[in-house]
Order: C-alpha cells, then sequence, then structure tokens
C-alpha cells in the first residue's frame, strides 16, 4: 500500500495513541489530519483516508469518507474453546441478560453502551428504560486476572504487544523493557512473563484461524488468572489505545483496520462494521 499518499483521520479528542500514530504516519510522508468537528472534513473527500478514534466518531465521518471499518464479531469471545478463555462465556441479548440470578461480568462487545464490569446479578444492568433488551452482550464468568497484555494483531501474527493491567488497575510496561519487580516466586513482569504469553498467543491465533475468525487487523487482549492463561476480550485496532507498544508497528494495524472500503479484501468483509446513515 502506498501511504505517502494517504491521510490518517485523527478524532477531535485525540489521545495519547493518536499523538504518537500522528508523528508515525509522519515519519512515512503520511498527512496527519485531526478533525476540529464530528462531521467529515470536506477537503478529504474522494481522497484515501485512514481512521483512528472512537465508534461515535467512526460512525460519523466513516460513510462520506468511503470507510472500511473493521471489527471482531460480537461473538468471537464465545466462539473460543474454554481451555482458552478460562471461562464460560456465551453471547445473548441485554434483555435475556437482565433475567440472571447470580454475578456475572457482561459487556457490549462493539460499542460502549454501558459499563463493562461484574454485576451483582441481571437487576443492575440498565432497564428497559435506558437500553433496548435486543443489544447484543456477552456474559462471562468472574474472573481475576491478575495481568493483561495488549496484542495488535496484523495477518494473524502479533506485530506489537504491551501490558497494561495489573489486578484490575492500570499498570503500562513494554514487555521487552519491564524486568520483573523482584526475584521471588510472585515475579510477573513481561521477562517472566514473555514466553509463555507468545506461546499463548499463538494458540489462539490458531484457534481464530480454525473455528474463531478474526479480520486481518484486530486487538487481541489476554491475561494471566490463577489458573493459567486466558483471552480477555478482542477489539477493533482502530478505537484501541496503543499503551506502549510501538507506535509504528500500531499504525500498521490500524491503517489495515480502517481504510478505504475498496482496498478492502473479499476476507474481511464479513467483519465490516455497519455504518449509519449520517445526514447533513
Amino acid at each position: 500500500m502506498n501511504t505517502s499518499a494517504a491521510t490518517l483521520l485523527l478524532a477531535p479528542r485525540i489521545n495519547e495513541t493518536g499523538l504518537q500514530l500522528r508523528t508515525a504516519a509522519g515519519r512515512r510522508g503520511m498527512r496527519a489530519f485531526t478533525a476540529s468537528s464530528w462531521r467529515a472534513p470536506r477537503e478529504l473527500t474522494n481522497r484515501q483516508v485512514h481512521l483512528y478514534g472512537g465508534p461515535l466518531f467512526a460512525d460519523a465521518v466513516g460513510g462520506a469518507l468511503g470507510l472500511g471499518l473493521l471489527e471482531p464479531s460480537p461473538a468471537w469471545l464465545a466462539m473460543l474453546p474454554r481451555e482458552l478463555t478460562g471461562r464460560d462465556v456465551e453471547l445473548t441479548t441485554l434483555a435475556a441478560a437482565r433475567r440472571l440470578s447470580r454475578p456475572a461480568f457482561v459487556k457490549a462487545p462493539a460499542d460502549k453502551h454501558f459499563a463493562a464490569r461484574v454485576y451483582g446479578d441481571g437487576s443492575e444492568l440498565p432497564g428497559p428504560e435506558l437500553l433496548d433488551g435486543n443489544v447484543p452482550v456477552l456474559v462471562s464468568e468472574v474472573v481475576r486476572f491478575a495481568v493483561e497484555y495488549r496484542l495488535f494483531v496484523l495477518d494473524g501474527a502479533v506485530r506489537a504487544a504491551s501490558r497494561y493491567a495489573r489486578d484490575g488497575e492500570l499498570s503500562i510496561a513494554a514487555p521487552e523493557s519491564d524486568a520483573p519487580e523482584s526475584d521471588g516466586p510472585e515475579s510477573d513482569g513481561p521477562e517472566s512473563d514473555g514466553p509463555e504469553l507468545s506461546a499463548f498467543a499463538a494458540q489462539v491465533l490458531a484457534a481464530s484461524a480454525e473455528c474463531a475468525p478474526l479480520p486481518s487487523a484486530a486487538v487481541v487482549d489476554v491475561g494471566r488468572t490463577p489458573g493459567g492463561w486466558a483471552v480477555v476480550e478482542a477489539n477493533a485496532a482502530w478505537a484501541s489505545g496503543g499503551y506502549a507498544c510501538e507506535p509504528d508497528a500500531v499504525l500498521d494495524v490500524v491503517l489495515r483496520a480502517a481504510g478505504p472500503l475498496g482496498r478492502l479484501p473479499d476476507s474481511d468483509r464479513a467483519f465490516l462494521r455497519e455504518l449509519p446513515r449520517v445526514e447533513g
């Protein structure tokens, strides 16, 4: 792909990853354009545009700019075997989840309709007066992740990785630079996790190729639980934070995940985000 003639469009509320991608794009001779509003910039119409921003921004400008936005299937996590998820996961509806009588982790897989967290039971979820019951949700057993990593995946291979959490708290570190905090048996820095992380990522991507397909560009989060390694979730690369991942590698994944619809491989079309029609 010739990116020297392309533009990277960034959402008005640019975050740290957006700033890093803007710099990385500039090194390639790409134009980086930070939107001033939630409308498609007229000067970018009929241009080769790639996007980095949240779902609301993508929905607002994607159709007008002719973008193909890739995102994992809402059912992806539920399609994986239990030995990779480390827990039972079900794709259902919000209406069904409201009938839960036990604690469960509940999230809307594609958009942030409500907080993704552990709910004591279904009565704690948003009611029908706030959100339609047909909204798809993932319901999973409650597990504790000791450490979590983000993987930017392109064409079935990990292009960049970063730790982003320990014991549920934000904890960012690049795997190659973060040494274990102690020499004792509880050390859990990326240097000690590195080989197991790579091996588990390979298992997840192999399973995806067989039974739970991913788009050619995506983000996969994995972590270590008391019972072993498990997949956390998968998300759209164009809306995911890069944490301590190498920005040039993240940019490679983002360019594929959100670019001109006409350049999208046929194999990726099943993973296109459905964009709303925006008037005006």
